[in-house]
């Protein structure tokens, strides 16, 4: 039995543990949402003044939803509630606009963007070199380094993992030479292999004198770990801590989940993309079929970038400041430049979706083609319309989607996406032997990005997220290359699929893409 398996003896019946509180966090929420229910109801019936305070509220809302400069979808969703619930509604839209823990946050968070905006500076010579190559690339450079402090890099060397398998090695391999500083940042973390093995290293390493740094979702805590893990890692040195905890107290804060995978070793290596710290990552335990997964390790100067991506969301929630300057990169880790590298960061409070930006950049720029793996497909009209567009106009547009899904009713939600982009040219294959993880798109032989975002709502526009940007990168082809040997296990789906669907899956699936922006 592993250090990590004995360690893990002084819980108890874990699952008992968290179902428990799982339970408990519902219940608790259900009765926050019935008592505020009942309570809107017995207001209106008993008090005309009440009930003329929450029309004024109504009021407000609509104004506000059609004046804030927001997607158009999310707006539209919105009214939904609004004229279902009326009154009722506008109370929950304005609670959930109004949340003044996440405005804190958001405004903490710039601050400490600011504090280590002073050490990423951008290399003029890479830029003008960039743009010298490719205005288009040139500009998006520019736009990430001045509304998300990520700077583009040469100096850099990375490596494309197609599955998990692959990447795990190369994770415990780098973490075995770690002398000074870890830092991980992940979804999920679930007891099994994968965990057990980094978390035996994590307190070697600990107990060695290296400064470990360990955070992961508050979601962990409704299925995966007990509350109080955080407490039993750091009897063993390694600082530890959930991002937005989850309590029976209901919060739209909960909405916005720390959906990234950041690993960085001494400001040398850094790993991201869509393997988070669980077995079926690397097709250790079987969930839905073969899991098809994708990652990328990053070496030289771009490492940087993520060792502040980490801190940044680490010390929100710290009274005192790091010292930034123990955390620069080493001097002597410079490596050969293999194209253009931009690591960035996605941050749902504030005005820039970079996620989605990033994202139609590749699509509105493509002269070729565009290949794209994503697990999920839930659009809003500007993304549509970009791969319907750039499908008519010539570019060969392909997703590849997963054959066996992980959530029936985001699979249902995808396919109702399916028609328009099948007539428009857009090919739409679904990998056979199981579940595609992957967050990927590629380019024209010359661009690609790996990393946490998923195409849908909740990773454009309400979770934290990261990824990179690759530019003439000798990479970009293995990228591709994983592509085409990914479409040889794929089935190609026709717009006659959607059509064998039962007609309650195609009826719920409309319903729900109504409210799709807001889930």
């Amino acid at each position: 039995m592993s250090t990590a398996q004995k360690k893990n003896r002084k819980i108890g019946n874990i699952k008992t543990v968290i179902y428990g509180r799982t339970a408990m966090i519902l219940v608790g929420f259900l009765a926050q949402l019935t008592a505020l229910a009942v309570g809107y109801l017995l207001l209106r019936s008993y008090s005309i003044g009440f009930y003329g305070v929450f029309l004024v509220v109504s009021a407000v809302a609509v104004v506000r939803i059609f004046n804030v400069g927001d997607n158009p979808d999310m707006k539209l969703s919105w009214m939904l509630p609004m004229a279902l619930f009326p009154v009722f509604g506008a109370i929950f839209y304005m609670t959930i606009v109004t949340q003044p823990g996440t405005k804190v946050m958001y405004q903490k968070l710039k601050e400490l963007a600011g504090c280590t905006a002073k050490y990423v500076v951008s290399d003029a010579g890479v830029w003008d070199r960039l743009r010298a190559e490719s205005p288009h690339m040139g500009q998006l450079a520019r736009y990430l380094y001045c509304y998300d402090n990520s700077p583009a890099y040469e100096n850099t060397q990375v490596k494309y993992f197609p599955l998990g398998d692959e990447q795990f090695p190369a994770m415990l391999e780098e973490l075995r030479k770690a002398e000074k500083y870890i830092f991980m940042e992940f979804f999920i973390v679930s007891e099994g292999r994968v965990w057990d093995t980094i978390l035996d290293i994590l307190r070697e390493k600990a107990a060695q004198g290296v400064e470990v740094r360990f955070m992961y979702d508050g979601t962990c805590v409704l299925f995966n770990l007990p509350a109080y893990y955080s407490e039993i890692l750091e009897e063993d040195g390694i600082r530890c801590k959930m991002f937005a905890p989850i309590k029976p107290i209901f919060s739209p804060h909960y909405n916005n989940r720390d959906h990234r995978k950041i690993l960085v070793i001494d400001g040398k290596v850094a790993f991201t993309g869509g393997i988070n710290l669980a077995d079926e990552y690397i097709n250790e335990k079987k969930r839905f079929g073969h899991w098809k997964d994708t990652g990328i390790m990053v070496k030289g100067d771009a490492v940087e970038r993520f060792t502040f991506m980490f801190l940044e969301m680490w010390n929100e929630s710290e009274r005192c400041r790091d010292t930034y300057e123990r955390f620069l990169r080493p001097a002597d880790v410079s490596m050969p430049s293999d194209g253009y590298v931009i690591p960035y960061s996605v941050c749902p409070l504030g005005e820039e979706r970079v996620g989605e930006r990033v994202y139609l950049d590749i699509i509105n720029t493509a002269h070729t083609y565009v290949h794209i793996m994503t697990p999920y497909l839930i659009l809003d009209y500007q993304m549509m319309m970009a791969l319907v567009y750039a499908a008519k106009r010539g570019v060969e547009v392909v997703i590849i989607m997963p054959h066996i899904p992980d959530k029936k009713y985001a699979f249902m939600l995808a396919k109702t996406y399916y028609e328009q982009l099948l007539e428009a040219g857009v090919r739409i294959c679904e990998y056979e032997p199981g579940f595609v993880h992957a967050k990927v798109f590629v380019s024209d032989d010359v661009k690609a990005v790996v990393g946490t975002v998923n195409l849908d709502f909740r990773s454009l526009y309400h979770h934290f997220e990261c990824g990179v940007i690759l530019y003439k990168s000798s990479q970009v082809a293995v990228i591709e290359q994983d592509v085409q040997n990914t479409l040889q296990k794929c089935l190609k789906m026709s717009v006659a699929d959607y059509g064998k669907l039962k007609l309650r899956d195609r009826v719920l699936a409309r319903i729900m893409r109504l409210v799709a922006p807001l889930l």
